[in-house]
């Protein structure tokens, strides 16, 4: 069984395209530029669920159309229309060096100088140019990458310099 801590989101799954079960996938993430991966995990009913990947190519950068193994019919593709896609933390863990803001999600926060533990980061805000960790609690914490100073894919922590104050805001 697959745990929802072993996999991030990157993505959602839209209409079917075509006869031959492609289906639209919005993504949020460039993992595809980043790792191969064999298949993704769908979540179906709460549950999920790996699809080998048959093929995919990309629409738009934001747009790919998938085809997935044994999805070969218009109706078996629309079955899948809503659902959210992840992708395996361990096959994106293997490449360190680009690690992206939505695998981040699920990370402690931990203040570099004290050590504290700041919270865990529910989702990241990148609509702006100033990006945002938004943590479980509601609170919000600048994800500028000069305030990162290190990244511990193993234990799933960042630490972060945070400017004085801006816990107490």
């Amino acid at each position: 069984m697959i745990r929802r801590e072993e996999v991030y989101k990157i993505g959602r799954l839209g209409k079917a395209h075509g006869i031959k079960g492609e289906i639209s996938f919005l993504i949020d993430d460039d993992v595809f530029e980043r790792v191969d991966a064999d298949y993704l995990v769908l979540d179906i009913d709460g549950i999920l669920v790996p699809f080998f990947i048959e093929e995919y190519r990309f629409k738009t950068d934001s747009n790919v159309l998938m085809k997935f193994d044994g999805i070969d019919t218009q109706e078996r593709a629309r079955e899948l229309t809503g659902c959210d896609v992840y992708f395996p933390r361990a096959l994106a863990e293997d490449d360190e060096d680009t690690l992206s803001w939505a695998e981040m999600i699920g990370y402690s926060l931990i203040d570099a100088q004290t050590g504290q533990d700041i919270g865990i980061i529910a989702s990241v805000d990148d609509a702006t140019i100033n990006i945002l960790f938004e943590l479980e609690d509601g609170r919000l914490i600048p994800a500028s990458e000069e305030l990162i100073t290190n990244i511990d894919t193993k234990k799933h922590q960042i630490e972060i310099n945070l400017p004085e104050g801006i816990l107490e805001l």
